[in-house]
């Protein structure tokens, strides 16, 4: 039986897998052009990476907010379809939570809220917001009980 390694960094090497894994996740290559656009644009500032040995099970990507100034954007999440149900992609989320509630980094994901909020993610946080995308399905983390009354501005790459 094999286990899925320690959440890491991705690297150069890990690259063509992320690809492979964000085309099996979504079933298309939207995701990919995501991060390849957020990358051309020096907006990526984070990726991280569930190992299967050679292969990858999990990724999620971290890129800067054109506003506010300093917050993050949690997108795209990807767990390989042979390993969701799992925990792995909570695990992965949660420890980002963790990370962005210790060094005070608001970090935004736009996405399922029961899946969100069960990793530690939070959508009363996000209510002063104003947003391009649907309230209802944003939530922060690493920003304390409540975000500031401020507007989202996502990279053009979201578009």
């Amino acid at each position: 039986m094999r286990f899925p390694g320690f959440i890491r960094a991705a690297t150069a090497v890990d690259l063509p897998a992320i690809d492979a894994l964000l085309t099996q996740a979504f079933g298309g290559t939207a995701e990919v052009a995501l991060v390849h656009a957020l990358r051309g644009a020096g907006l990526m500032r984070g990726e991280q990476v569930i190992p299967l040995g050679d292969d990858l099970i999990g990724y999620y990507a971290l890129s800067a907010m054109v506003a506010p100034q300093g917050w993050l954007c949690l997108a795209p999440v990807a767990i390989a379809p042979d390993w969701q149900r799992r925990g792995h992609g909570r695990r992965m989320v949660a420890q980002l939570v963790a990370w962005a509630d210790r060094t005070a980094t608001t970090v935004v994901v736009l996405g399922p809220p029961a899946f969100y909020a069960s990793a530690g993610f939070s959508s009363e946080a996000a209510a002063r917001l104003t947003s391009p995308h649907p309230l209802d399905h944003t939530l922060l983390a690493g920003c304390g009980a409540q975000a500031p009354q401020v507007a989202l501005r996502y990279p053009a790459a979201f578009k």
